[in-house]
């Protein structure tokens, strides 16, 4: 029984899988708890989408994918500050049609070079097919992005709290955001193999968004956030073997599905709240 329980765990290639799954956790989810409360849900979509392009131009020039993904997340961040600081459009109006053009750009390219990297491997990720050269690399990006948030978690949710209060203490607010945006294209680079561009937007949302349901204090959604994406993830890469399913969607829908339990929890218990206040 226990035999076949640790089954999954005798594969090397599911070895990587948890690897790789455990490693983008830990980014992800600190960085969900700061797009949530600020508002930036749509930003990590706009990022996820928009580094396609960036991706096939990188593939054209022989260079690193990633690297290529990463301009163009920073490519899409800065151009969809600039428009909307210029413009009567809205924010959320201008970060829709920057990450849709640069995505329908990248299909474009994509379907006019010949390549053997398949598109759904670009879009929903190869969790199961990851090398030992993509852990390093993703090891190092979800490193120094953590690294990054947890130096600099007091000035960020200064920041994202009171941009006022954070200007007047001396902080360089724009600095601050332009390396949070950075953040957020290193981490859709760092899920690119694991989730893929599609997928990778829910880890950078879920996350802090069932974590924001669970507690009001901001010091204790990170601890949960990370917690709770550890645990789906692997639940959810275990669960794919047994089922035969991919283990990205696996994972998006199990922390889908926490979200709803969480919600549904929520409102239970604040119409307790009220119900009680009544009698």
């Amino acid at each position: 029984m226990i035999e076949t329980l640790l089954l999954p765990f005798k594969f090397h290639f599911m070895q990587n899988a948890f690897l790789i799954g455990l490693t983008v956790a830990v980014p992800t989810a600190l960085l969900s708890c700061f797009l949530v409360v600020r508002g930036w849900s749509l930003m990590g979509d706009a990022i996820s989408h928009a580094v396609l392009p960036g991706v096939v131009l990188a593939y054209i020039l022989n260079i690193p994918l990633m690297i290529g993904a990463f301009i163009a997340g920073i490519f899409c961040a800065l151009a969809t500050g600039y428009l909307s600081e210029n413009c009567r459009v809205k924010h959320d109006t201008v970060m829709g049609v920057v990450f849709s053009g640069m995505f329908a750009a990248g299909l474009v390219m994509y379907t006019k070079i010949e390549t053997d990297v398949h598109l759904d491997h670009i879009l929903f990720g190869n969790m199961l097919g990851v090398s030992v050269e993509d852990i390093k690399i993703t090891v190092l990006i979800a490193m120094g992005v953590s690294s990054f948030l947890l130096m600099k978690w007091s000035d960020l949710v200064l920041e994202s709290f009171d941009p006022l209060q954070a200007r007047a203490s001396g902080l360089n607010v724009y600095v601050l955001k332009f390396l949070l945006l950075a953040s957020i294209s290193l981490t859709v680079v760092a899920t690119l193999k694991a989730t893929g561009l599609i997928l990778a937007v829910a880890l950078l949302i879920a996350p802090g968004s069932i974590a924001f349901l669970i507690t009001n204090q901001f010091r204790l959604m990170m601890p949960f956030a990370i917690i709770l994406t550890m645990l789906t993830v692997v639940f959810g890469i275990y669960l794919s073997f047994w089922i035969d399913s991919a283990p990205a969607p696996t994972v998006i829908m199990l922390l889908t599905l926490v979200f709803v339990f969480v919600f549904i929890r929520k409102i239970r218990s604040q119409k307790a709240i009220i119900n009680s206040e009544m009698i």
